[in-house]
C-alpha cells in the first residue's frame, strides 16, 4: 500500500513521550525514498507513454502516485523536522553535552546539526552582556531564592563558586549553593535540589 512505511514514521514519533527522542529509523527512511524513487520512474514512464502514444487513460494513475509521491515528502520532511525540534528542546534542556544513551538515538546528520546549533547558540550568548556574555539557558523558571540546596548524586570532584571558594561535591553530601552556578549540574543528574 502506499505511503504506509511514511505514515509509520510519524506514528513512531507520536507514540513517543514528550521531551524524549526515540532511535532514528534510517531503514524506514529509507523504505520511504525507495518507494518515492519508484513512484517517480513509473510516472516517468506512463507520462512519456501518454504524450508519445496519447493514452489518456493512465492519467487518473499519474495523478493519483503522484498524490502519493507528495504525501510521502510530506511525512517524511515532518519526521525530520520533528526530530530536529526535539534535538534542540534537548540542548536546552540538557545543556551543550548530550548525555551517550540520546547521542546514540541520533543520526550522524543530526549530530552535527546539533553541533552546529550548539555553537550558534553560545555565539548568540557571548554577545549578550557585556564581556563575560549571558547564559539564557540558565533559570529556565524564574527562581525564588539566589541559593539552593542540592544533594550530590554521585562523586563530581572539585566545584569552584564565584567568589573562588571551591566545595568538594561527593556523592550523598549536600550544599547550599548558588543557583545559577549549579543548575547545569542538577539538569545533568550529578545534583539534584532538596526541597525542604
Amino acid at each position: 500500500m502506499f505511503c504506509e512505511k511514511a505514515m509509520e514514521l510519524v506514528r513512531e514519533l507520536h507514540r513517543a513521550p514528550e521531551g524524549q527522542l526515540p532511535a532514528f529509523n534510517e531503514d524506514g527512511l529509507r523504505q520511504v525514498l525507495e518507494e518515492m524513487k519508484a513512484l517517480y520512474e513509473q510516472n516517468q514512464s506512463d507520462v512519456n507513454e501518454v504524450k508519445s502514444g496519447g493514452r489518456s487513460d493512465l492519467i487518473p494513475t499519474i495523478k493519483f502516485r503522484h498524490c502519493s509521491l507528495l504525501r510521502n515528502r510530506r511525512c517524511a520532511v515532518a519526521y525530520l523536522y520533528d526530530r530536529l525540534l526535539r534535538i534542540r528542546a534537548l540542548r536546552w534542556e540538557y545543556g551543550s553535552v548530550l548525555p551517550n544513551a540520546l547521542r546514540f538515538h541520533m543520526s550522524a546528520e543530526e549530530v552535527e546539526w546539533f553541533n552546529h546549533y550548539k555553537k550558534s547558540l553560545a555565539t548568540y550568548m557571548r554577545s549578550l552582556g557585556g564581556d563575560e556574555g549571558l547564559d539564557i539557558t540558565q533559570d529556565m523558571k524564574p527562581p525564588k531564592s539566589l541559593y539552593i540546596e542540592v544533594r550530590c548524586l554521585k562523586d563530581y570532584g572539585e566545584f569552584e563558586v564565584d567568589d573562588g571558594t571551591s566545595v568538594l561535591l561527593k556523592k550523598n553530601s549536600q550544599h547550599f549553593l548558588p543557583r545559577w552556578k549549579c543548575e547545569q549540574l542538577v539538569r545533568q543528574g550529578v545534583l539534584e535540589h532538596v526541597l525542604s
